[in-house]
């Protein structure tokens, strides 16, 4: 087989398994692959096929990984229900109480720190649990 074919191939496989990963990193040596694969299709010696596409490769991963960092994750968002207001009309020996907050009833918990009172706030959400206070976020 001629040379720019293995070449192009190998960036052909690269991009397709970056299709399923989207990671961009496998898209980033796909296509230095592909310009190995031009070199190699202007007739190029083997070492010289190697050092651009090789290359071109290491410096596509850093700049893909510098590009990922600079632009990070992004903050994660505050639950919705921060902040509401729900009733309390009786708390389990264990700390626990059930409420009514959105027309259903939820597990709620006391948050660290905090005194019962009938009007609580929710702070946080542990799964399908509303962690209260009784002062207002």
């Amino acid at each position: 087989m001629i040379d720019y074919w293995v070449w192009w191939v190998a960036a052909a496989l690269l991009v397709g398994l970056e299709l399923m990963t989207g990671t961009f990193y496998l898209l980033a040596v796909g296509i230095a692959f592909v310009l190995g694969g031009v070199v190699a299709w202007m007739g190029a010696s083997i070492p010289a096929q190697l050092l651009v596409g090789g290359g071109l490769a290491v410096i596509a991963v850093i700049v893909a990984h510098q590009w990922r960092k600079a632009r990070g994750t992004p903050a994660p968002q505050p639950p919705l229900d921060r902040g509401q207001s729900v009733r309390v009309d009786k708390w389990n020996p264990d700390g626990t109480a059930r409420v009514v907050y959105r027309g259903t009833h939820w597990n709620a918990e006391l948050a660290p720190g905090q005194t019962r009172a009938e009007t609580m706030y929710i702070v946080d959400t542990r799964g399908s649990t509303l962690v209260l206070s009784d002062t207002r976020p």
